[in-house]
């Protein structure tokens, strides 16, 4: 039994609690463009809040804290999981609030991630979660970017709070299939995910219609294609969220979310002063993130995965984690097993073509080949998988087949569509426009000439290409990569003392 009257100093919850939520990755800019108000502290804009990042690539502008690493579940692949003895802590309300104040207006911050472990039930928590934004809205008049991870299991009602009170909510995924779930996370379902997923998407929808914009919000190309081959799967979890969620894609009223809007119905006192609030529901959208490597997941399976939860849930983004080997489990990676990061940047390389390049999964991958090649980017390997499709004329393709060009991006493509109303284009207009010309020139030609005397022939440009990437992919595997949480003062030339030592990382 948890001692949560443990007498622990501000700052040790802090260190304990900051330096437990750096393993969840889903952190991003707000995309909120909402300005200061006279009265209230602080702001969002559309560019987004995060723009500080470690080494690792991950965002240190955000306060990003667990409001307590108790918990109750024993999913094996996590540092809190409650069969680890690990020291445990844990935030009121108010000290959180009194934390992400002083550290915004000191300059620290931007904004609040907030996730938690379960303490007691998964209701429990998340009400606890939302008085600490309900506190920061109303009480200390915060208007700045929260991001609040939901409770698996949580009640609607508490999730629609949740929603009105922070800018972004998300949801872990975490494994892709129900299976890796029963076998990794025995206390989790897939239901209990997805369901919340989709009240979440719905209510967005349902606002957004309210206020005259379209029911749905991501910019993603693959929403556009709703029907494509992925319905029918063979991924467990990819057919568990479209054969539930098909008829969902449409937009529907928070009732038919499974929301009550009464007051007098609500079962959580804490949850009845937020629909006077006036705010829009999850403004900024919802996110998931997936382990990647803890389980034999193949790339093909997580792609497919990650394509269905955009056409189903209309998510912002899915954010991927290359497992870190941090419990002795016979069933994961044994400890100082390396941390997949290649194959995790390939799989937001694909994730990217998926959204604003027009792929689906079953383009990028197959059956045959369900793994990208660690040498060279996905859309390159696509291409010298297709070259009967190429070269293409630069002054005649369409805007789809520019788009699929390797060192093209939609930009490039933009500029060369307007720079053809007026004349031909030249492979120096190409370099002014920042075309990546190392990759573009073996597919593309300007006036029926291609740059230099260069064969369509696979293996040749796989050389080429593998040695202009090389460096890239060094970097990513490179030994000098580590894990140590980002001392936010120590490291920035703040200095303080020994006290000092805040750990903030996103």
């Amino acid at each position: 039994m948890y001692d949560l009257q443990k007498e622990q100093t501000l700052d040790q919850k802090l260190e304990i609690l900051s330096d437990a939520a750096k393993y969840d990755v889903a952190c991003t800019s707000s995309g909120v463009d909402r300005r200061g108000k006279e009265g209230m502290l602080g702001n969002s804009c559309a560019a987004g809040v995060c723009h500080s990042f470690a080494a690792d690539g991950r965002c240190i502008s955000l306060l990003k804290i667990l409001m307590t690493n108790h918990c109750i579940y024993d999913c094996k692949y996590c540092k809190n999981r409650v069969s680890n003895d690990v020291e445990r802590a844990i935030f009121t309300p108010e000290e959180i609030c009194t934390l992400t104040i002083e550290f915004y207006k000191r300059n620290y911050i931007e904004g609040l991630f907030l996730s938690s472990g379960i303490i007691q039930n998964p209701d429990y928590t998340m009400e606890k979660m939302c008085e600490t934004l309900r506190l920061l809205r109303t009480k200390y008049h915060f208007n700045g970017y929260i991001h609040i991870k939901a409770i698996p299991g949580a009640s609607s009602e508490l999730i629609y709070s949740a929603g009105l009170l922070a800018d972004r909510i998300s949801l872990n995924m975490e494994l892709p299939t129900e299976a890796s779930l029963r076998k990794l996370a025995p206390n989790k379902t897939m239901h209990n995910i997805l369901n919340p997923m989709n009240q979440i998407s719905s209510t967005i929808a349902s606002h957004r219609v309210a206020i005259g914009k379209n029911a749905r919000m991501e910019r993603a190309v693959i929403n556009q294609h709703l029907n494509n081959s992925i319905f029918g799967s063979s991924n467990n979890s990819s057919k568990y969220i479209n054969e539930n969620n098909r008829s969902k894609l449409t937009y529907v009223n928070q009732s038919d979310a499974g929301i009550s809007l009464n007051e007098d119905t609500l079962l959580y006192p804490a949850c009845k002063n937020d629909t006077q609030l006036k705010r829009p529901f999850a403004a900024a959208g919802q996110s998931t993130q997936m382990i990647i490597g803890a389980t034999n997941e193949t790339d093909l399976e997580l792609i497919r995965t990650t394509q269905s939860l955009y056409q189903a849930f209309d998510l912002k983004r899915v954010f991927f984690s290359g497992y870190i080997p941090i419990n002795d489990d016979d069933t994961l990676p044994a400890l100082g097993t390396p941390v997949p990061l290649l194959r995790e940047h390939r799989l937001y390389q694909a994730d990217f073509l998926m959204r604003y390049y027009g792929f689906f999964a079953n383009e990028l991958l197959t059956k045959e080949n369900p793994y990208f090649d660690k040498d060279i980017d996905p859309k390159c390997n696509w291409a010298l998988l297709n070259l009967d499709k190429f070269p293409i004329e630069i002054n005649k393709a369409s805007y789809d087949e520019l788009l699929r060009v390797p060192g093209i991006g939609p930009t490039s493509v933009r500029k060369i569509m307007a720079a053809r109303r007026y004349g031909h284009v030249t492979f120096d207009m190409l370099k002014r426009m920042r075309v990546v010309l190392k990759r573009a020139q073996f597919f593309i030609t300007c006036n029926g000439k291609m740059l230099n005397r260069i064969p369509i022939e696979d293996h040749f440009i796989r050389r080429c290409l593998i040695d202009s990437e090389r460096p890239e992919v060094l970097k990513i595997q490179g030994e000098d990569v580590t894990y140590t949480q980002m001392n936010l003062f120590k490291d920035f030339g703040l200095g303080g003392n020994n006290n000092d030592s805040v750990l903030l990382r996103a």
